[in-house]
């Protein structure tokens, strides 16, 4: 059954109703999906651009569309506990709910036209399509999917009928009740923790650092659904010992030791073009930040690193995955996650032997619908 309410009459065939709204006193609409609480008059549009005001409710405007589709190796999620070794089929739509000056996908995320949306597809024509080519997931990405959650939902339920997962790739910053809707229906997810400090997301990125605190504990404690997190390092603005240990400190003690914590490279783009890239040595003083603060998965990105790439065994130290950036080159756990030396359980979902997709990237075209 589709999350998406019907479409909409008069508009185009990407539009539909949704669900997550509410009329206020003075005629405007506002829409609840995330905390920013856009109002909206007759004709306009929230931040997120996709989502806008038509009639007495607001719609979803790019229900069945994409900028893009791409197989991934799982590990650019990044989920390093995740179905190892995996290809997914990753895609997103256009716009964000966040305004970060750092984004590195700002060309879709931050995109206010709906040319960027060159590709169409049903959810049943993109999971169809993920089985074809081998995929075991789908993921939503490259921009976030709190803003299609309709669209995505509807997707995700596509995939399980199909026997694949889906996985979301996401700020974290969203309602409760919208929140327990989309998350029904994931199994994995990476929430992006840009900083610790509640100055940085109000001046950075323009939202509420305990709105995402909060998803991850409902995340965690509430759901079922797999959950990492990535912290974007940028010199001079999150990347100080004490803003990491506080945040390694506030993982360990509310989600637990067991969750995965990605440390990533930022380079120069969008609108902080002036800040120099991500030195290796500051991903690496952080993850030993973040494992003397009690965590036990901490791994850098964005770089070639294998030896801060790896998962090593909590029990007997044995390097179990190693990787260097999205490549896997030495596989030590058994089908269901146990340590191949002492028989640890590592958290994570593993179905079966990692695959073998490697570091390659595929951009690909969906095939026109069949009309049969």
């Amino acid at each position: 059954m589709s999350t998406a309410g019907p479409r909409v009459e008069g508009a185009d065939e990407f539009t539909v109703g949704t669900g997550h709204h509410r009329a206020l006193e003075d005629g405007r609409i506002e829409c609840t999906v995330c905390p920013r609480a856009c109002r909206l008059r007759e004709g306009q549009r929230g931040l997120c651009f996709v989502r806008a005001r038509e009639g007495d409710q607001i719609v979803l405007t790019s229900y069945g569309r994409s900028s893009g589709f791409c197989v991934d190796p799982i590990e650019k999620k990044p989920l390093n506990h995740f179905l190892p070794g995996t290809p997914v089929l990753s895609f997103g739509t256009a716009g964000c709910n966040l305004a970060c000056r750092f984004c590195q996908n700002w060309d879709i995320s931050k995109s206010r036209e709906i040319d960027t949306l060159t590709s169409s597809a049903s959810p049943e024509r993109i999971a169809r399509t993920a089985k074809r080519l081998g995929c075991e997931s789908i993921a939503f990405t490259y921009n976030d999917p709190t803003i299609f959650l309709e669209y995505a939902a509807d997707c995700a339920e596509a995939a399980r009928e199909e026997g694949l997962k889906a996985v979301a790739v996401s700020a974290g910053y969203i309602n409760p009740e919208p929140r327990a809707e989309l998350y029904a229906h994931m199994d994995a997810a990476n929430i992006d923790l840009k900083a610790f400090t509640e100055e940085f997301y109000k001046k950075i990125t323009f939202s509420s650092l305990a709105k995402v605190l909060d998803t991850l504990e409902y995340l965690v404690h509430e759901t079922n659904v797999w959950t990492e997190i990535t912290t974007l390092l940028i010199p001079g603005h999150n990347d100080s010992d004490d803003e990491i240990a506080a945040e390694a400190a506030w993982i360990a003690e509310h989600l637990g030791d067991g969750v995965p914590l990605h440390f990533t490279a930022f380079h120069p783009d969008f609108k902080m073009r002036d800040v120099p890239a991500t030195p290796p040595a500051t991903l690496r003083r952080a993850r030993r930040i973040a494992l003397d603060a009690g965590l036990r998965y901490v791994y850098t990105g964005n770089v070639h690193d294998a030896a801060n790439q790896t998962t090593y065994c909590p029990d007997c130290g044995e390097p179990l995955v190693v990787r260097d950036w999205y490549r896997i080159d030495q596989y030590e756990l058994s089908d269901s996650g146990h340590c191949t030396f002492c028989g640890a359980r590592i958290p994570g979902v593993y179905e079966g032997p990692a695959g073998d997709w490697g570091p390659k990237r595929q951009p690909i075209r969906l095939a026109a619908p069949s009309h049969k």
